[in-house]
């Protein structure tokens, strides 16, 4: 059996990928010119090409989408820095495009079988295999990734994670609108990501072993050509030395997703902290899991989630409130008081699924104008 190394990392180091839709500025349709902004953006600062990309600017599945990933990070604020430089220079070619960027779960209207995929070989075979469901793959989100100092903490705080999935879940929910028409879900996003091959809920293993027995199942059978395949909202990544966070929805805005970024960086370094301390991060069945998923898909933030493996139930938000307030000393350890504080800010104002559905209501169920907020939303911060 292969081993998989884990690299080595400094604890609780950051790194954060923010996928950002394309749009023409006057109708809100999807514009699939990454080609042309990644050209364009490229030109404009040869000095940090890395094989004619940028390093902070990449490339994704649609031609509608590029990403940006910062570098590794010691701090939210370091890491909503590096976000809004590359923000700046995506929109030094955008601009004069007459093209706006967003982010959400999804777009609410522009047909998902309708936009082109980038022309490379790994996109391609994708496709091929997904059929219908890679097709509809016209979705966006957030990823986090925290560094571990220690193998031996992956899978426990994977563990740890999981239980939070709901509140990740419902925090970001921002994907109600599907080709079009309501979904009566918060995240249709959530439920739509998990139909490809290796995609949704972590498996829970009890081991490093067991773990790298799975991924030499996937490799042995055929399922996966490379480890990154393995697409789980929540997964190690051994050549990084990190855990990744990808449950949330597409954030509207730089403070939502350093808001996101925080509650992760302070719950991977509680679970931390718990472990140095010769501690056990407690863990729920597989169907409670996968029920709080469900529930937070579906009704966001007013989702009555389960908490433990007994079954006791509570309101996602009043248990975020607790869990904030416990987390307060870990963020002041960590420098990001304010940015955990934010994640306050988005249960009070509401979460992206439910802004969506007022403007669209505010505007007799136009879903242009909600592209447009979502718009001024990334310009202007959550407010605007």
């Amino acid at each position: 059996m292969k081993k998989i190394d884990f690299a080595s990392s400094k604890q609780s180091t950051l790194g954060v990928e923010w996928e950002l839709a394309l749009v023409d500025a006057e109708t809100g349709e999807l514009a699939s010119v990454a080609n042309e902004v990644l050209r364009g953006v490229a030109a404009r600062h040869p000095e940090l090409n890395e094989d004619d990309e940028h390093p902070h600017i990449k490339q994704e599945l649609l031609l509608n989408t590029v990403e940006l990933v910062t570098g590794i990070c010691t701090t939210v604020a370091q890491a909503k820095q590096d976000l809004a430089g590359s923000l700046a220079a995506v929109r030094e070619v955008t601009d004069p495009m007459g093209v706006e960027v967003f982010c959400a779960g999804s777009h609410p209207f522009s047909p998902p079988q309708l936009q082109p995929v980038t022309d490379k070989e790994r996109y391609a075979k994708l496709i091929d295999r997904t059929q219908w469901w890679g097709r509809q793959m016209v979705i966006y989100g957030v990823h986090v990734h925290v560094g571990l100092d220690s193998r031996d903490k992956v899978l426990p705080v994977l563990d740890g994670l999981v239980n939070y999935f709901p509140h990740f879940q419902a925090l970001s929910a921002s994907s109600p609108f599907w080709g079009g028409e309501d979904t009566g879900y918060a995240s249709h996003r959530a439920l739509m990501f998990q139909q490809l091959p290796t995609a949704g809920l972590p498996f829970q293993f009890a081991s490093w072993d067991d773990y790298e027995s799975y991924v030499q199942d996937m490799f042995t059978t055929g399922v996966i050509d490379t480890l990154s395949e393995i697409r789980w909202d929540i997964r190690p990544v051994p050549n990084l030395g990190t855990i990744e966070m990808r449950i949330c929805d597409g954030l509207a805005s730089l403070e939502e997703v350093g808001a996101i970024a925080a509650l992760t960086q302070c719950l991977v370094d509680e679970f931390s902290t718990t472990l140095d301390a010769g501690g056990t991060i407690p863990t729920m069945p597989p169907w409670h899991v996968q029920e709080n998923k469900w529930r937070a898909a579906r009704y966001g933030l007013d989702a009555i989630i389960i908490l433990d493996a007994e079954g006791n139930e509570q309101l996602v938000t009043d248990h975020l409130r607790e869990t904030l307030r416990r987390l307060e000393p870990v963020a002041a350890k960590l420098g990001c008081s304010a940015e955990l504080a934010d994640v306050e800010k988005i249960i009070q104002r509401g979460a992206g699924y439910q802004r969506q559905r007022r403007v669209a209501a505010e505007h007799g169920g136009d879903l242009r104008a909600v592209v447009l907020d979502l718009v001024q939303q990334m310009r202007k911060g959550p407010e605007a």
